[in-house]
């Protein structure tokens, strides 16, 4: 049996991985020279705004596309032939978020790399490796490419963690990275070929036409239960929620701050993006089974996030607490998906993740400029920010925009029309106890940031940081923060985008 390959649908990662391929090749051959960090800075971002543009050409399409295809016979599915590798609404509005927010990164990685610490061919060859991956897992509809595409993410991201050579915490960071991903991808493994064992195909939709209402008379119904278990478990790791959360301060902090940004929205995105399709796609007849837990985890999630953010005073400590707390809210529609349909909650989810990309990634690019600041302090603290607003009018307004978005107060909008979808999708669900939870913690949330927000715009310390950024942080930042902005003008766009 031989497969046709639709070069149209692969598209995009393709173009990532051809451009991997060529930043490699431009380190090896040309001169150690600053500007050669700048031209393969600049070719990465290329082939991330040539790999977006044949993202917006497939949904100029309008039509849905896959490849490696296979019988319906051999999937053990009674329709139409199903496809390891689809594009719909839903890859192209995750894909069009990876690659919008990899614009953003590599523009902070151009300011990382600025110094020569740090080499750059290899961290462009990785984080595009990285790219591939998170293109692909939305995509992917069977369980081999979830697990290949999801560990094509993981992977290099260890590396990219370490780079920074003769710096402990890094080490330190791309270890306990390496051993929670060893640890997430076996139990995930082993939740999958339990599920395989059960039903004999690793298609989604195999699965869900195979276990959809038969489970509970399955005389491996148990067996079933702790596959999905297990899966679940395994995402869990990946997306930091409780009680799998303890790495993410201490490899957010260790790590350049690219890759911080990279794991806070790129990673999550992913992790959220391989969760929805195993629990919508794969297993909705068992929702009954993976909704009360989903439900649990999100609650404990977003209170254990904001409670530890409320005593870090390390500005990434922080932004690494909230991004737990984060994940609770992006979570919590999942657990109404049998109440409210698939589309609806699925689309809630969604619908935060862009918003929060928006104004995280404006918030990093601001704490790597004051990260890269002659005299800061090597945790990057709190009060490094002291009359921010001041010394650097455009860092310090952008970073308080960002803080008020993620706190969901006026003037940033973004992030309160953002908590409003899962709010309304959860109580449409009936669980009027998550929504209660939801906004204790949104009380909470207001805390933290509002206390950043006040350090901007108090007298500076006695020996004030000096501000010196590279020339590429400040379109970086200033995409950022347009886009949350017109999130919170517009947040329809939002609503538009992900009614697929």
């Amino acid at each position: 049996m031989s497969q046709q390959i639709d070069y149209f649908a692969i598209a995009p990662p393709l173009a990532l991985a051809v451009t991997a391929a060529l930043a490699l090749l431009l380190d090896a051959f040309l001169p150690r020279r600053p500007r050669t960090r700048a031209a393969l800075g600049l070719v990465t971002l290329a082939g991330v705004l040539v790999s977006l543009g044949f993202v917006v050409a497939q949904a100029a399409a309008g039509r849905t596309l896959g490849t490696f295809c296979v019988p319906p016979a051999l999937a053990g599915t009674g329709g139409a032939a199903p496809c390891s590798y689809v594009v719909d609404g839903f890859t192209l509005v995750l894909a069009g978020l990876v690659l919008a927010s990899a614009v953003v990164i590599v523009l902070m990685s151009m300011a990382e790399l600025a110094g020569g610490d740090i080499p750059a061919g290899e961290w462009h060859f990785l984080l595009l490796c990285t790219l591939v991956g998170a293109v692909t897992l939305p995509a992917s509809r069977d369980l081999v490419m979830l697990v290949v595409a999801l560990e094509l993410v993981s992977l290099p991201v260890f590396a990219l963690t370490a780079l920074r050579r003769y710096d402990g915490r890094a080490s330190e960071a791309a270890v306990k990275l390496f051993v929670v991903s060893v640890v997430s991808t076996a139990v995930m493994l082993f939740g999958v070929s339990l599920l395989y064992g059960m039903t004999g195909t690793v298609h989604l939709s195999g699965l869900a036409a195979r276990l959809g209402g038969q489970v509970q008379g399955m005389a491996g119904a148990p067996v079933v239960t702790v596959g999905v278990m297990m899966v679940v478990t395994g995402f869990g790791f990946k997306i930091a929620v409780v009680p799998f959360h303890a790495w993410a301060a201490d490899v957010y902090q260790g790590a350049p701050v690219p890759v911080a940004a990279l794991l806070s929205v790129v990673s999550k995105a992913t992790g959220f993006a391989g969760l929805i399709l195993v629990l919508t796609a794969a297993l909705p007849g068992q929702a009954g089974t993976w909704g009360p837990v989903v439900a649990i985890l999100s609650a404990l999630t977003m209170t254990a996030g904001n409670l530890l953010a409320l005593r870090q005073r390390s500005a990434v400590r922080l932004l690494a607490w909230s991004s737990v707390a984060q994940s609770g809210y992006v979570l919590a529609p999942l657990a109404v998906t049998g109440a409210v349909g698939a589309r609806e909650a699925v689309g809630a989810s969604v619908a935060y993740l862009v918003i929060y990309a928006a104004m995280n990634l404006g918030a990093f690019a601001v704490v790597l400029l004051v990260a890269g600041a002659a005299g800061a302090s090597g945790w990057n603290e709190l009060d490094d920010y002291r009359g921010l607003a001041f010394r650097s009018p455009a860092a310090g307004i952008a970073l308080a925009f960002c803080l008020v978005c993620l706190a969901g107060l006026p003037p940033g909008l973004a992030g309160l029309f953002a908590k409003v979808f899962v709010f309304r999708a959860i109580v449409e669900g009936g669980l009027g106890w998550l929504a209660l939870v939801m906004a204790v913690n949104t009380v909470i949330g207001l805390y933290y940031y509002a206390l950043w927000t006040a350090r901007l715009f108090t007298p500076a310390a006695p020996t004030p940081v000096v501000l010196r950024a590279a020339p590429a942080l400040w379109p970086a930042m200033g995409v950022a923060v347009a886009v949350a902005i017109v999130f919170s003008l517009a947040p329809q766009l939002v609503l538009d985008l992900t009614a697929w």
